[in-house]
């Protein structure tokens, strides 16, 4: 076997694996041997069939599986013993229009374009100087977020008569004969709709001071000319209410206003937990940490973008643009040409990044151990919880949603990239000098617009 590269230039390189009958041969009569021993054909007992049967049914797959194993196992070793430093994985060189003829040939040739990254340092110091966005927590922050809080564990209640936002719910049925109706909607038990779904004034008005107890009939279809809010009104498939029309009454069961939760003891337990929180005080003070964790986050995404944006101008770097579209082509299968075009200048950003990002760790021997991934995870996965307002999710559970995340491998390696780049992220907060700037939250957005 021989193995050549010749460089193109400092990105690209052809990669040459000569294959000769030695390489090979022994591979393919020990595969023979095996197929001889299993073949089942008609008129010989099994592991009979005599090997000149076998080699013209099975000789020319098997050399070509073998050949492909050997060339694809011989690049491999030869770029690792190389110490060569890829993109993507070795193509099939462009200009190789040479057939393979497995019938007459006993020396076979490959060729393989690689794509090569580029030499570059970064020497990352307290010369290199990026924003760092403070956000300040300020009273109309707190107040909203005390609001959202109120509005997601509110609830509704009774109350005497419409006003203008109710619920109503009630029992509905034609106020007059309707044939064309279909049966199961000729009456409708305990449906409901709120006053301000309704969307004819003249309809509204009919409602308002409309108490329990009271026959209101009205005509659907202006009220509700949407088919979606018609289909869950009458509580079918929107694709059946074509011919729902005419007036309607509903027989008023009751009338439901919803109310944010009031700040009480049970807004405290059902927000962080039974007794944690005692006083009112308290809980501003527990709602300002909260926003003051959401900020650090959203302060430290804002500086991972800039880092990243900083350290790809410092590097400079340029790949091979032409052997990066093919490799992307090659396994993209549904990523087109035009696309590609459109897109590249995304994909050419996000491959300069993942190369600084492998050589800053490298460089710094930044590494994550089982442990600090573990412990990322369940990071995470109480985070997860968060959004969803669930604050007092016991740990048990949050350890066992985080051991499952980590038990798919993509998901593990999701958050193991996650984790490094973390990482990476604090090396950098620690090595760079960071131009704090305190600013407020809507300012602080506006950063995002430019």
């Amino acid at each position: 076997m021989n193995i050549t590269k010749d460089d193109l230039d400092d990105l690209n390189a052809v990669v040459s694996v000569k294959i000769v009958e030695e390489d090979y041969l022994q591979r393919v009569e020990e595969v023979l041997k095996d197929y001889k021993k299993k073949a089942k054909l008609d008129g010989f007992r099994p592991g009979m069939v005599p090997m000149g049967i076998i080699k013209k049914l099975y000789y020319k797959p098997i050399l070509a599986d073998e050949i492909n194993k050997i060339v694809s196992e011989s690049l491999m070793n030869y770029i690792r013993d190389e110490k060569l430093r890829i993109l993507g994985e070795p193509l099939p060189h462009i200009d190789n229009e040479k057939q393979i003829d497995f019938d007459r040939d006993s020396e076979f040739e490959f060729s393989f374009d690689l794509g090569l990254v580029p030499d570059f340092s970064l020497n990352i110091s307290l010369k290199d100087k990026i924003a760092f966005y403070i956000i300040k927590v300020e009273e109309p922050a707190v107040e909203e977020y005390l609001g959202d809080i109120r509005k997601k564990l509110g609830e509704f209640i009774p109350v005497e008569k419409v006003t203008g936002d109710e619920l109503v719910k009630g029992n509905l049925k034609p106020a007059d004969h309707n044939d064309e109706l279909p049966e199961e909607m000729i009456s409708v038990e305990d449906t409901g709709f709120s006053i301000k779904v309704i969307n004819d004034d003249s309809v509204k008005k009919l409602f308002i001071d409309a108490k329990p107890g009271d026959q209101i009939v009205f005509d659907v279809r202006k009220a509700f000319p949407n088919e979606t809010d018609l289909a869950g009104l009458f509580k079918t498939d929107k694709t059946k209410t074509a011919d729902i029309n005419g007036l309607f009454q509903i027989d008023i069961k009751e009338v439901l206003k919803f109310e944010d939760h009031p700040v009480d003891q049970a807004l405290f337990d059902k927000t962080f937990g039974e007794g944690i929180v005692k006083s009112e005080t308290e809980f501003r003070e527990k709602l300002i940490e909260e926003l003051r964790r959401n900020y650090e986050y959203e302060s430290n995404y804002r500086f991972a973008s800039d880092a990243k944006k900083y350290l790809i101008n410092k590097a400079k770097l340029t790949l091979p643009v032409e052997f990066l579209k093919r490799w992307l082509l090659a396994t993209n299968e549904k990523l087109t040409a035009e696309q590609l075009e459109q897109e590249f200048n995304d994909y050419n950003e996000e491959f300069q990044w993942q190369l600084i990002k492998d050589q800053l760790i490298r460089e710094n021997e930044i590494s994550v151990s089982d442990e600090e991934l573990f412990e990322f995870a369940v990071q995470m996965a109480r985070n997860q919880f968060y959004q969803y307002g669930l604050y007092n999710v016991q740990d048990e559970h949050i350890v066992e949603y985080a051991r499952g995340q980590l038990n798919r491998k993509d998901e593990a390696r999701r958050l193991r990239d996650q984790k490094y780049e973390e990482r990476v992220m604090k090396f950098m907060k620690e090595s760079v000098k960071l131009d704090k700037k305190e600013v407020t939250r809507e300012k602080f957005r506006k950063l995002f617009e430019k």
